[in-house]
């Protein structure tokens, strides 16, 4: 057998006349991959380091008063540390790391339990069920938005009603109640599409297992901390990470809702510090230097919550 194995390799992979292999394979894979990867450099690589040329420069004024025609200079950092002198950027960040350590749990537990509720329901139910949860996710962030702010509003919002004839009196859009208002309607938005994710991780688990688990008289609940969560780990890591980086990317939902309430100034996240920088202070290179620190901030968070877990799982390896 060993012999007729033999043979077909040499049938199958003939050596060119130098004695090196053929080049074709090589040049198809990379016919697959170029698409790809020139994609990738005119959607991320380049807009990422036109990005931080903008940041390094600087409109320079002419003339004794600065009144002259403006020209573009070299500025170094200093569009850095102006970025990281100003106490209201600082505080969008730290408004979005609040948001965001209250939110993504909330929004990652609701998903996980519609995932493992979805996981136990009969095929027919499960499929309509899927289709409804996942249904807000499909709503543009701008339009889930507005829904949700005719719904904070009093004297348009029927559950601020409601709640009044019983003697409570919410303000949604207060300082101390907008930052939840809206992680309410992120929570809205993807919960579902998370939630889709784990789903398709538990739909690739074996079914064998969930047979030995049977067998051995493991109850629903067993097979849920035992099997189906640790087997389901890779998804959840995912959402996290996804998570993590739309939560420093909040922007549309604090966008709508300004209008609405005074607590919701220009500078709320780092987004729409950024944009106000751009389109209303008519500073693109400050805008762009603020954009470069929001890129390195949710690339630091993304990779330490990847290293944090990959740490935990080599250490229950052992």
């Amino acid at each position: 057998m060993s012999t007729a194995i033999s043979r077909t390799k040499n049938r199958t992979e003939k050596p060119t006349p130098g004695g090196r292999r053929s080049a074709r394979p090589d040049r198809a894979a990379w016919g697959f991959v170029l698409p790809f990867v020139a994609l990738f450099l005119f959607t991320f690589v380049l807009p990422l380091g036109y990005a931080v040329y903008q940041s390094l420069l600087k409109p320079v004024r002419s003339g004794s008063l600065g009144l002259g025609p403006a020209t573009v200079g070299f500025a170094g950092l200093d569009n850095y540390s102006l970025a990281l002198q100003q106490s209201a950027f600082l505080e969008s960040f730290a408004r979005v790391l609040l948001f965001g350590v209250v939110q993504i749990p909330v929004m990652l537990l609701l998903s996980t339990a519609l995932a493992l509720a979805l996981d136990t329901l009969s095929h027919r139910w499960a499929g309509v069920l899927r289709a409804a949860y996942f249904l807000p996710y499909g709503v543009p962030g701008v339009i889930a938005s507005i829904l949700w702010g005719f719904l904070y509003v009093p004297g348009v919002s029927p559950i601020v009603d409601l709640l009044g004839r019983i003697g409570l009196a919410p303000d949604f859009l207060g300082y101390d109640n907008v930052l939840w208002s809206i992680a309410n309607i992120v929570i809205w938005e993807f919960a579902g599409y998370n939630m889709l994710v784990i789903v398709a991780q538990l739909k690739a688990i074996p079914q064998e297992l969930y047979e030995a688990a049977r067998i051995d008289g493991a109850s629903a609940w067993q097979t849920a901390t035992r099997i189906k969560l640790p087997l389901a780990r890779p998804a959840l890591v995912l959402t996290g990470v996804f998570s993590i980086i739309g939560t420093l990317q909040l922007f549309a939902e604090p966008l709508v809702i300004k209008p609405l309430t005074s607590t919701v100034t220009s500078s709320y996240t780092p987004n729409l510090s950024a944009y106000n920088e751009a389109f209303a202070n008519n500073n693109i290179y400050l805008a762009a230097a603020e954009s470069v620190i929001l890129a390195l901030v949710a690339s630091v968070l993304s990779f330490g919550f990847l290293s944090l877990v990959n740490r935990r799982k080599g250490r229950d390896a052992r």
